[in-house]
């Protein structure tokens, strides 16, 4: 009996050499860290050292994120990863009416360079690498980010992380867009120029597949509509005047990792394929780091249930083998009680000593690529490449990521992917443990960790008091500036940098941008 792949393609219960049929290893594998690098972006791999292990965390306030972060650390993390809340995402300060009711709830709330000081007090940025998910106000947080590390001492040309700053994924599955789309690639483009004069180690971009995923996009749909916005990202950089090698390089990827196993790790090592070749063919990149698709990984939020959520630990370990054996640079293992509430200390630090257990007690670290060759995985790698391609072509036929996303067409192919799955989990086909099979007649008490409510009020008293001490022309100065800038062709970001350092908040700046560049209003699906 022939099964389906999370894609819709035929997965067979036997694969033999015929399956391999006229394959070439030399053109479809090439050696580890070379082209096309679907062996994995480096030689060694995970054989040299592991990825770096990042924990997604940040809730309430800065003050008790900082105390989180500290606990990672002292627990083995090598990287953190920054939640920012609703509020912050979407460009507005914490006593802001549209505010009111998700201030520090699914991540942390930064309103100044106050805040931000606060959540990195006492944690040495060029020690840490710092991943921040953070778009549309992608600049300002990382501006933030770097005021802080002038105040440590610390140079610019030291720091490591990246800013996800991908917006174009925003219209298509998560919705946390500001500005309108050209805009939105105008800004994109100076962050690109900024980072490579300014703060040359940092990856400017995080093109994200995973939020599409857990939209419901097929991973062939995840890496389609991923790269397609990649191109585009590509495509404005070189528009603006940019050389592909001088940015390409600080590009990296962000995907799920599916509890199906076998197709992700084919998912992981197509786009690697895709990626290099569209980089070298159709941009004419000659640095060979211009052609890696680097990427971290986070295991699949959407597949974690509220029912018997010990059993997330075990989808959790298998989602992040998967990882693992597609070869991650990075990765975040979810904690078993998120579909519940936000991760406490003990579930946080179960889901890092997951990854400590696949680097030292497994030995799947010990080679490169442990499944190349297989007849199963080459063939679905094959597979989900033909099947990205062929969406790829039809955003390029639609005129390219942006006028797709105009059109509606990625939210719609996602959508009607979601309704697929709702439809086979709820008939049954689609089994889920603990939800539609394997049931308990009563579900255990679990105590969850719960956001103060009173955070709201304590940062708009923090931002009462920040506006009442600051100076306000120097503020009124510098976001007049900015506007200027936004009006032009000059790069916002070193005016959004005196803005932000004379303590115009998130909203005042984001705002300002605003008045001259107005705000997104989404279409309908295609």
């Amino acid at each position: 009996m022939t099964h389906e792949s999370e894609s819709g393609l035929p997965i067979e219960p036997v694969y033999g050499p015929e399956a391999l049929e006229g394959w070439d290893p030399a053109q479809k594998l090439g050696a580890p860290g070379a082209y096309p690098y679907t062996r994995g972006v480096y030689p060694t791999m995970y054989t040299g050292r592991p990825w770096t292990m990042r924990q997604y965390a940040g809730f309430g306030t800065a003050a008790e994120s900082n105390a989180r972060y500290r606990q990672l650390i002292e627990h083995g993390t090598t990287g953190l990863s920054v939640a920012f809340d609703l509020p912050t995402q979407m460009g507005h300060d914490s006593d802001a009416p549209l505010a009111h009711g998700e201030v520090g709830k699914v991540g942390v709330a930064i309103d100044s360079v106050e805040d931000m000081r606060v959540l990195f007090d006492g944690i040495p940025l060029d020690k840490v690498s710092t991943s921040m998910t953070i778009n549309s106000p992608a600049a300002l947080l990382l501006l933030m980010y770097q005021l802080v590390a002038e105040e440590q001492g610390i140079d610019a040309s030291r720091l490591t992380g990246t800013i996800q700053n991908d917006v174009l994924k925003e219209y298509i599955a998560r919705g946390t867009y500001i500005f309108p789309p050209q805009p939105s690639l105008r800004l994109i483009a100076d962050i690109f120029q900024y980072c490579k004069a300014e703060i040359p180690r940092w990856n400017t971009i995080s093109i994200s597949g995973y939020h599409m995923a857990e939209a419901g996009a097929s991973p062939a749909q995840e890496i389609a509509f991923t790269l397609a916005d990649g191109i585009e990202y590509v495509r404005t950089a070189v528009a603006a005047g940019m050389d592909v090698d001088d940015f390409a390089p600080r590009l990296s990827f962000f995907f799920v990792a599916r509890t199906t196993i076998l197709e992700e790790v084919a998912k992981f090592r197509a786009a690697r394929r895709i990626w290099a070749r569209v980089m070298r063919e159709e941009f004419g990149a000659r640095n060979p780091k211009s052609l890696m698709l680097r990427f971290h990984t986070q295991t699949a939020g959407v597949q974690l249930t509220a029912q018997q959520p010990e059993v997330n630990l075990v989808r959790v370990a298998v989602q992040g083998l998967g990882a693992v054996l597609g070869g991650t640079q990075s990765l975040h293992t979810n904690s078993f009680d998120e579909a519940i509430a936000l991760p406490t200390d003990k579930s946080a630090r179960l889901a890092l000593r997951t990854q400590q257990v696949l680097a030292y007690e497994t030995d799947v670290t010990a080679t490169v690529d442990p499944f190349a060759g297989s007849y199963v995985v080459e063939s679905m790698t094959d597979d989900v490449e033909a099947a990205a391609l062929r969406l790829m072509e039809r955003v390029e036929d639609l005129g390219g990521a942006v006028h797709a996303i105009e059109r509606g067409f990625q939210k719609g192919e996602i959508e009607r992917n979601a309704y697929r799955i709702a439809r086979e989990t709820d008939s049954g086909e689609r089994v889920v443990v603990g939800v539609n099979r394997f049931r308990l007649d009563e579900e255990e008490p679990y105590e969850p960790l719960r956001v103060d409510p009173a955070i709201e009020a304590g940062q708009a008293a923090r931002l009462a008091r920040l506006r009442a001490d600051r100076d306000q022309r120097a503020v009124d100065t510098a976001l007049a500036a900015l506007k200027e800038a936004a009006k032009g062709d000059a790069n916002v970001l070193y005016p959004m940098k005196d803005a932000l350092r004379a303590r115009a908040t998130v909203g005042e700046v984001c705002g300002a941008l605003r008045e001259v560049w107005g705000a997104y209003v989404p279409v309908d699906a295609f």
